[in-house]
């Protein structure tokens, strides 16, 4: 029987709960963190090249979520960096991804997101392809001396659904993400994630290279310096990280004591869980970071997700959802409009860090100092930063 390129196994169903792995670190005390990454890993142009297929091929990237595929036939367009993918609910309601490129002359199939019926039309030949992704039609095929529809259906790209969130994966022959996660989805249950809608969406640009982006999310030890709102905010000295092989959780509660004045205060006064949460939920901001480049922020009034990838070795492009539960009181939204208010700030606030750090790391004869144990996912990140360029070297 012929091969063809459209597999019938394309989402890996997961369970939603796991055992949860051993922890690899502790925020604070025990012995010295590794070292953080040379300058030249941020700064060289062919250090991103080999990223593109040392790290960014070879994981799992965010594509969105769910509630993005509907309806049979409905689709919605990604990239992995500079690969550009297809993911697609077919007619039987499973969720398959595939390389965005016609198989005749290497035209982008669909821009975008949307419905495209039963079939996926090539805009320049009119080339068609069912949405399991089998080519079943070409006109004028007769006159193409040994055409074989068979061998000619759109490449395949693996896609995992993991507590709601569609992920794509270049590599055939990654371990599933589900595995990989192992105690995350418990974690994450609390929150519903596929039960969710979408009510934001938007991206942007950040000036400097996205391995930067990433290291200032995953620590806090900024925050007493640069982000006074979530000192008032947050307490932190109950801010709180665990690190696993592939993944962080971050702990930040807020203060027992409002803060005086401003919207800190006045989300603290608001803010209710949503449903599915209970009142152990209502005063934490938690925070997950999937390696290599997508993170998952939970408040009891919302969910966000954001994905980072570079745009050459000194501009990092991202793109970010909100998501809350459809049950939520209709007071909730006020609440969220603060907390988009607070998050604005601290976002401007990273933009200039992430800019100082970039500018600064080209200075000749800077090396990293030591970390601090604040910073115990930055070690963590580049250990595995490392890891993934010295496989690919070697």
């Amino acid at each position: 029987m012929p091969r063809s390129d459209a597999h019938e196994a394309a989402v890996e169903r997961v369970p939603e709960v796991s055992a949860a792995p051993e922890r690899t670190s502790a925020p604070r005390g025990g012995a010295a963190l590794g070292p953080a990454l040379e300058p030249n890993l941020y700064l060289e142009p062919e250090i991103v090249r080999l990223e593109q297929r040392a790290i960014f091929e070879r994981t799992w990237q965010l594509a969105g979520h769910v509630s993005d595929l509907a309806e049979p036939g409905s689709y919605m367009t990604t990239e992995v960096v500079d690969q550009p993918v297809l993911v697609v609910r077919d007619q039987e309601g499973e969720i398959r991804a595939f390389r965005n490129v016609c198989r005749h002359r290497g035209s982008r199939l669909l821009a975008g997101s949307g419905q495209c019926g039963k079939a996926i039309r090539c805009l320049y030949h009119g080339w068609t392809y069912r949405t399991d992704g089998t080519l079943i039609g070409v006109p004028e095929g007769r006159d193409i001396p040994d055409l074989d529809k068979s061998r000619l259906g759109l490449h395949q790209v693996r896609a995992e659904v993991f507590c709601g969130l569609i992920f794509v994966n270049l590599d055939p022959g990654a371990e599933p993400l589900g595995a990989r996660l192992g105690g995350l989805a418990e974690r994450l249950a609390r929150y519903d994630l596929p039960s969710l809608r979408r009510f934001g969406r938007g991206g942007d640009v950040q000036p400097a290279n996205w391995k930067v982006v990433v290291e200032n999310y995953i620590e806090g030890y900024h925050i007493p310096i640069a982000h006074p709102s979530l000192m008032r905010l947050l307490d932190y000295q109950r801010y709180d990280v665990e690190v696993y092989d592939d993944w962080v959780w971050f702990e930040a509660p807020m203060r027992d004591k409002p803060p005086d004045n401003g919207p800190e205060r006045l989300y603290q006064r608001l803010v209710r869980p949503a449903p599915g949460l209970g009142p152990e939920d209502r005063r934490v901001w938690r925070f997950v970071l999937i390696y290599p480049n997508t993170t998952i922020d939970l408040y009891p009034d919302q969910v966000n997700t954001w994905r980072l990838w570079p745009d050459g070795a000194d501009v990092t492009r991202d793109d970010w959802g909100t998501f809350r539960h459809p049950d939520a009181p209709a007071s909730s939204r006020v609440v969220q409009r603060i907390n988009n208010v607070l998050n604005t700030t601290v976002l401007k606030e990273d933009v200039d860090l992430v800019d100082n750090v970039q500018r600064g790391i080209r200075t000749r004869g800077y090396h990293p100092g030591p970390l601090s144990q604040r910073e115990a996912a930055v070690a963590w990140f580049a250990d595995r930063i490392r890891a993934d360029l010295e496989r690919a070297v070697g």
